[in-house]
């Protein structure tokens, strides 16, 4: 696949701000993965930064949407794994290589805020649907992680022309029911209040704020690695000095939670029972943010999927278990191809991650989770 996407005539602060890649495939360099290069480009829905994985021969085109807070840095690990092929003795199907852009929305990681302030999921869905477009090869695989699960299951239920399959990471989809963590985002949301919240959090050390971070989102921060860590922190640090970062955030996390509150033919649900692409979908056991439980409504919604349930996994699976999430991905494009010609209704279930299947659509979590 040849990567179509023409790069912004001008860089500016973005652009220049990103050390290019110097790991290479095959390399034996100690370390984890340097992140991926990237460059602004220009959207009928506005300007965004993208980071790309070179396009080995025969790969097929994906899309990574992050989430609230997050950038296309959460997706480095990842996409290194599923651009290159599965090692000898690495547990999936070998199956399809991924050249892979991630996007960073609107207003975070090196993508500048939207020109006309708009930071509804309604305004990130025509970004990401933009940049697919623009590719110009075809439909991709797209994947995302919870707010990015949400912008990705509304392109999928709208434009089923620009999704071959669909991969769901905790995606933040509906769910009114309290926990302490979402409950936190609420607070933030509230006029007033959570900019005075998010202007004290600003007076603690960057490192500090970081690491509250990392134990929110991993249900074991110790295997962040130490390169990963310096890297939240660096980002956090870029964004303290940007001028619209609080702002940007704010009303993103309103919109999210609006979404939450929408009734009827416009909820995200209603999107998700539209999907038509076969649909992965990932949880993990320890997840604060997104019940782990959500898989079994997920389950009887999406009309073609698999839910996988990762034991003693957080937020972001494909930071805290890249390998095993990719692992779990090769496994679906395996089965998604196998059953493409399939005339037959495909079963929907949850699928353990011993690769087990439950028709029931009920969740049955192993044993330690």
């Amino acid at each position: 696949m040849t990567n179509q996407i023409v790069p912004a005539e001008t860089g500016g602060p973005a652009a220049s701000a990103v050390a290019p890649q110097s790991a290479v495939f095959g390399s034996a360099e100690p370390g984890p993965v340097e992140p991926w290069p990237g460059r602004l480009v220009r959207l009928e829905a506005g300007e965004v930064f993208v980071r790309s994985t070179p396009a080995q021969a025969g790969a097929e085109p994906a899309v990574f949407v992050h989430g609230l807070g997050g950038s296309a840095l959460n997706w480095t690990d990842l996409m290194a794994k599923l651009a290159e092929p599965p090692a000898l003795g690495d547990a999936g199907a070998p199956g399809t290589l991924l050249a892979g852009d991630a996007i960073d929305l609107p207003g975070f990681g090196f993508s500048p805020p939207p020109a006309d302030g708009d930071c509804s999921v309604n305004a990130r869905v025509a970004s990401v649907i933009s940049l697919i477009e623009r590719r110009g090869d075809g439909p991709v695989h797209l994947i995302g992680n919870s707010l990015g699960g949400a912008i990705s299951t509304r392109v999928a239920a709208r434009r089923p022309d620009l999704v071959s399959t669909l991969t769901l990471i905790s995606p933040a989809l509906p769910d009114l029911r309290p926990r302490p963590m979402p409950a936190r985002l609420a607070v933030v949301a509230t006029p007033g209040l959570g900019r005075w919240l998010l202007n004290r959090m600003l007076e603690m050390p960057p490192e500090r704020r970081a690491d509250t971070s990392i134990a929110g989102l991993f249900a074991d921060p110790s295997r962040l690695q130490p390169e990963r860590r310096a890297e939240v922190i660096a980002e956090v640090i870029r964004r303290d000095s940007l001028g619209y970062s609080v702002d940007v955030l704010l009303a993103s996390t309103r919109s999210l939670l609006a979404e939450y509150t929408r009734p009827g033919s416009g909820s995200l649900w209603h999107d998700a029972a539209k999907v038509t692409a076969p649909t992965l979908l990932i949880h993990g056991s320890h997840d604060r943010l997104v019940m782990p439980t959500m898989a079994v409504r997920a389950a009887r919604t999406f009309p073609n999927c698999r839910v996988v349930l990762l034991p003693r996994v957080g937020h972001v699976a494909m930071m805290e278990r890249p390998a095993q999430v990719a692992a779990e991905l090769r496994e679906f494009l395996h089965w998604a191809q196998a059953t493409a010609a399939d005339t037959a209704q495909p079963e929907t279930g949850v699928v353990q991650p011993d690769g087990g299947r439950s028709r029931s659509g009920l969740l049955r979590p192993q044993h330690g989770c």
